[in-house]
């Protein structure tokens, strides 16, 4: 699904970490090949070749003070909200696509009935599209293959949920009389609508548990594992330097230089000070890339050992 297979490596290679997630926003696989409504690229239709888009990424590394900038308008401490952003931003400088209303709401008299996170014109004409960015932690009991089994960090999401509201609620919103009103005030006609889900599953260390039913084969993984486990799971591993990953930094491949890597003393003070009931704990181990700065090479979920609290 994928319209430029051959950019998937490159935002490892872009230094600049807002640009980084930029260019993992646009190459990242589904989390899904299968899912319950249409799924679309949102630069399926786009003009752009891989060589220009890979230019302006780059030119972009080199400047981001536009990306920057756009970043600063808008809560972005919110995962998904940046997202959209980061995407918002590609929309506006795509050849070929023309963003006609991001995040658009629609009401009914007083009463807030949801939003449409894009409405884009291409080539294949008007889209709605629903964005959504998740990372979910497969059972540990259960084969894993229902999307209700597969958990968000917060105990408070399931992939099967997720996709529930999309199908029932978001994606068919552009259908309802107030969408249509709202978008026949911005001139736009009948639109289709589309999702694009991507994100990643993170699978039990030391346990069974398959994909998702529909899981899209080239899926972004992790392993995820109760922090009493820690000693066990860090002996199986190769060796590289862990270190945790800010909220903030969850989406493209984490990069550093040598003085930002953390040694082992760092990570187990940082390990054994956490609270009991400490949320999920997104951490990296991180390896010399061939430019001398450290690269990801895997990411796990450390949880508390009462986890799932639900």
């Amino acid at each position: 699904m994928n319209p430029f297979p051959s950019l998937t490596a490159l935002p490892q290679h872009l230094r600049q970490p807002q640009v980084r997630d930029l260019a993992w926003a646009l190459f990242a696989p589904p989390l899904l090949s299968v899912a319950p409504w249409r799924q679309r690229h949102p630069l399926t239709a786009s003009e752009w070749t891989a060589a220009r888009l890979q230019h302006w990424l780059e030119d972009l590394d080199r400047d981001p003070a536009p990306l920057l900038q756009w970043l600063t308008y808008g809560n972005t401490r919110r995962l998904g909200v940046y997202y959209e952003r980061l995407w918002q931003f590609v929309l506006t400088h795509a050849p070929g696509v023309e963003l006609l209303a991001a995040n658009l709401p629609i009401r009914d008299g007083g009463h807030t009935l949801g939003e449409l996170d894009m409405v884009l014109r291409d080539r294949d004409g008007v889209h709605h599209l629903e964005l959504a960015v998740k990372l979910y932690l497969g059972p540990t009991a259960g084969d894993g293959r229902q999307a209700l089994e597969w958990l968000g960090p917060g105990c408070q999401d399931r992939l099967g949920l997720k996709l529930g509201h999309l199908s029932q609620h978001q994606l068919p919103m552009s259908a309802r009389p107030q969408s249509v009103a709202a978008l026949a005030a911005l001139g736009i006609g009948e639109c289709e609508s589309h999702l694009w889900l991507a994100g990643y599953l993170f699978y039990p260390w030391g346990a069974q548990c398959a994909a998702p039913l529909g899981a899209d084969p080239e899926h972004l993984r992790g392993h995820w594992l109760h922090r009493r486990g820690w000693d066990a799971f860090v002996a199986s591993r190769p060796a590289g330097h862990w270190q945790p990953l800010a909220r903030e930094a969850w989406l493209g491949p984490a990069r550093c230089g040598v003085e930002e890597c953390w040694n082992r003393a760092r990570f187990d003070e940082w390990r054994l000070g956490l609270e009991p009931l400490a949320r999920a704990q997104l951490v990296v181990r991180m390896v010399e890339g061939d430019d001398g700065d450290y690269l990801e090479a895997e990411r796990l979920f450390l949880v508390a050992d009462a986890w799932p609290m639900l």
